[in-house]
């Protein structure tokens, strides 16, 4: 298959997962009927992006994998022969919770999970206080159209994980995200924030030679506790191709349906060109499992 054909679904929060689930499946009918192969959705897509603050009661949100949402996500990949992937809130055990993305099969079958492993806690984003980092590594996930590197949201920011996903063999980087603006920053500093996350990404890309999907949220949510000035999600979801180049870009504001044809026969042809993985001095990388050289 050298052809692939990838929808994101770029979507604000409507409310609940009731809600948020009625329209995902209307969107992933969408991208289906237009072609799509594979279609990804952004993080937490169920409901509010809840980490705004640290709240005992959020955790009645969590799910067990296989669950309700599982049941309900497994159930639209069958209908529409697309391979999906989904971000849950994982109800693991009593007190034991993860960001995990799960990725099904055409069938509705589950190919695989990933528990996000690198955790935030800034303000407006307490993750820490909700999720336990990861413990299932840096493993792409295989599936019908490809060998999957899933990743969420702050693992982007991290070319460790990007290239552990390349040396498993993963053929594309995919990264469900939740990110947006401080509504009380300047504009340029909003706008320095919104490029460095794009840059770093397509920085993925070219290191690695894969492309790289990126599912962003839109829509302004408050901070329910009052104390915070909210998030104004700022979208962006993109597609880059083996050199960075984008493919496919949304935009800031809107929900959108983003659809894109992947030719994954130029990541053969583009590490033919930039070997940075034969060139890699693995001999002299030992000092990057320390936290600082002091």
């Amino acid at each position: 298959m050298s052809e692939l054909v990838v929808a994101l679904i770029q979507e604000r929060n409507h409310g609940d997962a009731s809600a948020n689930l009625a329209v995902i499946e209307t969107r992933v009918r969408e991208a289906a009927a237009a072609g799509a192969q594979l279609v990804v959705l952004q993080e937490l897509h169920n409901g509010p992006y809840f980490c705004q603050r640290e709240a005992a009661d959020e955790f009645d949100l969590a799910e067990p994998i296989p669950g309700p949402s599982t049941e309900r996500l497994s159930a639209l990949a069958r209908e529409t022969g697309v391979v999906l992937v989904s971000s849950l809130f994982e109800r693991r055990a009593p007190g034991l919770y993860h960001n995990t993305a799960v990725v099904f099969e055409r069938d509705g079958s589950i190919a695989g999970r990933y528990r996000k492993m690198h955790i935030p806690d800034d303000p407006g984003y307490y993750e820490k206080f909700y999720f336990t980092p990861g413990d299932l590594g840096f493993e792409p996930v295989d599936t019908s159209v490809g060998r999957l590197g899933v990743l969420v949201c702050w693992d982007q920011w991290y070319p460790e994980a990007a290239r552990l996903m390349a040396l498993a063999g993963a053929e594309l980087l995919i990264y469900p995200t939740a990110i947006g603006w401080d509504p009380g920053d300047e504009r340029a500093e909003q706008e320095r924030q919104r490029e460095a996350w794009i840059t770093v990404q397509r920085g993925h890309a070219v290191a690695n030679g894969l492309p790289v999907l990126s599912c962003n949220r839109v829509g302004f949510e408050a901070d329910p506790s009052g104390v915070g000035k909210g998030a104004q999600f700022w979208g962006s979801s993109f597609i880059a191709g083996p050199q960075g180049e984008f493919l496919a870009r949304a935009g800031e504001a809107d929900p959108e349906v983003l659809l894109v044809r992947i030719d994954r026969a130029r990541t053969d042809a583009v590490r033919r060109i930039w070997p940075f993985l034969r060139d890699r001095r693995i001999d002299a990388y030992g000092d990057l499992v320390k936290r600082y050289r002091d």
